[in-house]
């Protein structure tokens, strides 16, 4: 016979005993992460709201031209239109001054360029990018007017508008006198040593003259002002080109066209000139019929200048992922870009985008032509 002996029973206040411990043992683990928890919440929060001397450059939008375009009656009674089957897109960067956070997740992001202050404005103030941005906005879209229309045959003239700096171009060492000490953007410069300056010709024809080192005297209408003061500058050399003699600013595209008529192209609150490709495809396809891009969804971006060449854009590799989320098929850049920025381009468009450089309009109109496009020889104008 075997015996079972049980153990005997805990008592109920040992029970008791035992959990009271269990959950000290808890809480003292619970209180601290929580603490931590709450800490590291209120640090995200302050870090989303703390603006710091950061810039961001990231990707943008992808949006048709023309949803952007507007002709009234008085254009229709000039030109037909023919709505675009497969509009072109334009494409933007965004570039907002950024959080703490924001900077903190922007330097591990490969597609989000982390700017300091001096890297994004130079020696200007935000407001005077901002205003420079949409100036050259206007001008990309009068100079693609320009481009567009003199393809199709229309009267078209171009002229050269008044000298105001952009930019400027500072030395490693400026002197007292040096252009970026003595400038600001916005000015406007009406003579050089009593010579009257009127257009960029007049100061293109009279700079020659002078060699780097020679102090000028410069007639100077400041930004908002209208009245002209003197200012004395030491010229400067070209840093790309030693003999060539420069005052030490980039000017403004000031230029106007005139035109037989304008088609309206809302930019909102977009600045810069790097959508002056696309605006004159755009303007081309809707003055011609048959379809331009040929039944492809094609994204274009590039200054354009009035002798039909594309220049050279900021922020190419955002560009080309804002394009590859709008599910664009062919790309169409400046092949005046560096090898590096197209070779970060196309890893970023992979596979499902075709990158296209292009020098000019009749490069693009080609490579339109090539992915199917109808091509601009069966233009109708009603003149």
């Amino acid at each position: 016979m075997s015996i079972s002996v049980l153990p005997p029973p805990v008592p109920a206040h040992a029970d008791h005993a035992g959990l009271n411990a269990l959950h000290s043992l808890r809480l003292w683990w619970a209180l601290p992460l929580l603490t931590v928890a709450w800490l590291a919440m209120a640090a995200l929060l302050v870090a989303s709201l703390v603006r710091v001397q950061y810039w961001e450059v990231a990707p943008g939008t992808a949006s048709q031209v023309s949803d952007r375009l507007s002709f009234d009656s008085q254009v229709l009674n000039q030109v037909t239109r023919y709505p675009a089957k497969t509009p072109v897109l334009f494409v933007t960067a965004f570039g907002g001054q950024m959080s703490a956070l924001d900077a903190a997740i922007g330097w591990i992001d490969p597609d989000v360029q982390v700017q300091t202050f001096t890297e994004r404005f130079g020696t200007s103030t935000p407001t005077e990018q901002r205003r420079l941005g949409f100036e050259s906005m206007t001008s990309a879209k009068q100079i693609a007017e320009y481009v567009a229309f003199k393809r199709l045959g229309l009267d078209v003239a171009m002229k050269y508008g008044e000298v105001v700096v952009e930019q400027l171009v500072c030395l490693d060492l400026p002197t007292r006198l040096s252009a970026c000490k003595q400038l600001n953007p916005g000015d406007q410069i009406t003579a050089l040593d009593g010579n009257e300056i009127a257009t960029l010709d007049d100061l293109t024809r009279i700079i020659v003259q002078y060699i780097p080192g020679d102090v000028v005297t410069l007639s100077v209408i400041a930004h908002q002002s209208s009245t002209a003061a003197d200012r004395r500058v030491q010229l400067i050399a070209d840093p790309d080109d030693p003999k060539r003699t420069l005052i030490g600013f980039i000017p403004a595209d000031t230029r106007t066209v005139d035109l037989p008529f304008e088609v309206g192209i809302d930019t909102d609150r977009i600045g810069g000139p790097s959508a002056g490709l696309a605006f004159t495809l755009a303007l081309l396809d809707e003055l011609t019929p048959g379809d331009l891009n040929g039944g492809v969804k094609v994204a274009a971006t590039g200054t354009i200048s009035d002798d039909e060449s594309v220049g050279a854009i900021g922020a190419l590799r955002q560009k080309t992922v804002a394009v590859k989320a709008a599910g664009a098929k062919v790309f169409l850049v400046p092949a005046s870009q560096s090898e590096q920025e197209l070779a970060a381009a196309r890893q970023v468009a992979g596979t499902s985008l075709r990158i296209i450089p292009v020098a000019n309009l009749s490069d693009a109109l080609l490579a339109l032509a090539n992915l199917g496009g109808s091509g601009l020889t069966n233009a109708t104008i009603q003149l």
